[in-house]
């Protein structure tokens, strides 16, 4: 049953968030208009683990890529 477990924040591998080379960060109102949600709805999806985000202080931001991954791997093949 371990496979069915959600992987622990220090096994997750992801783009980088801080450092040369770096995404600019997207917040949360970006991150919903990119995904074609409300942001409370994705601040939600957050809280639920179903999205990766950071939280700074009391904002949410996002990386475009893990954005982007997310619609990909949740895209039903045609």
């Amino acid at each position: 049953m371990s496979e069915l477990r959600k992987p622990m924040a220090s096994e997750r591998v992801g783009p980088k968030i801080f450092g040369p080379g770096a995404e600019p960060l997207l917040d949360s109102h970006q991150a919903a208009q990119f995904l074609g949600v409300h942001s409370r709805t994705l601040q939600r999806m957050v809280l639920r683990g179903e999205i990766s985000g950071v939280r700074v202080g009391k904002l949410w931001r996002f990386v475009p890529s893990a954005l982007a991954e997310w619609v990909q791997s949740h895209s039903i093949a045609s």
